[in-house]
């Protein structure tokens, strides 16, 4: 359950990709997959810092991540769990949102879908128009414009194809988030 924020006016709000932004990615054969363990999460150097700049700057912090490994068997649901409630305790995060679909035509949520930030933007009291999505994804682009957000790409050099045209393409959190706190991306 997610606690209801203070206040009526709307807020701004950072969406974040979990693997890739937040922690390290596992790659394979040029292919990004999150980590199998508790254990073998490695936390992004300057992703801390960064949070907590965006948090002091007034920003909301919230991961949107898709997580299909839980339901094709790949991954226990309690791994994820573990992983997320280290990353709450250790992280200036406010939510953590994941969708454990396989992509399809029934799930609202699976990225590039906007699901997983309209709702999170719905119980947050989240201004879309005047928030950020950051990932290393081209589904996390698709999803940060499917919800009106500004969008910004870590580019790993993944062996996919980039499908959406990012509004900034950056080295990581930290220069995504001195570009918002700046301004430079209003």
């Amino acid at each position: 359950m997610v606690a209801e924020p203070a206040g009526s006016e709307l807020k701004r709000a950072v969406f974040l990709d979990r693997d890739g932004i937040i922690n390290e990615s596992v790659v394979r054969n040029g292919k990004p997959y999150p980590p199998a363990t508790l254990e073998d999460v490695v936390i992004l150097p300057g992703v801390k810092d960064a949070l907590e700049r965006l948090k002091a700057a007034g920003y909301l912090t919230i991961i949107a991540t898709n997580q299909p490994d839980v339901t094709t068997g790949k991954q226990l649901q309690s791994v994820v769990d573990a992983i997320h409630d280290m990353m709450r305790e250790t992280l200036a995060l406010d939510d953590i949102r994941a969708c454990f679909c396989v992509e399809g035509p029934d799930c609202p949520c699976y990225k590039p879908k906007p699901g997983l930030l309209t709702e999170a933007a719905k119980d947050w009291k989240v201004e879309l128009k005047q928030s950020f999505m950051v990932g290393d994804r081209w589904r996390d682009v698709g999803a940060g414009q499917a919800a009106g957000c500004t969008t910004f790409f870590v580019d790993y050099g993944y062996h996919e194809d980039l499908t959406f045209i990012p509004d900034f393409t950056v080295s990581g959190l930290s220069e995504a988030a001195d570009i918002i706190i700046s301004g430079r991306a209003d």
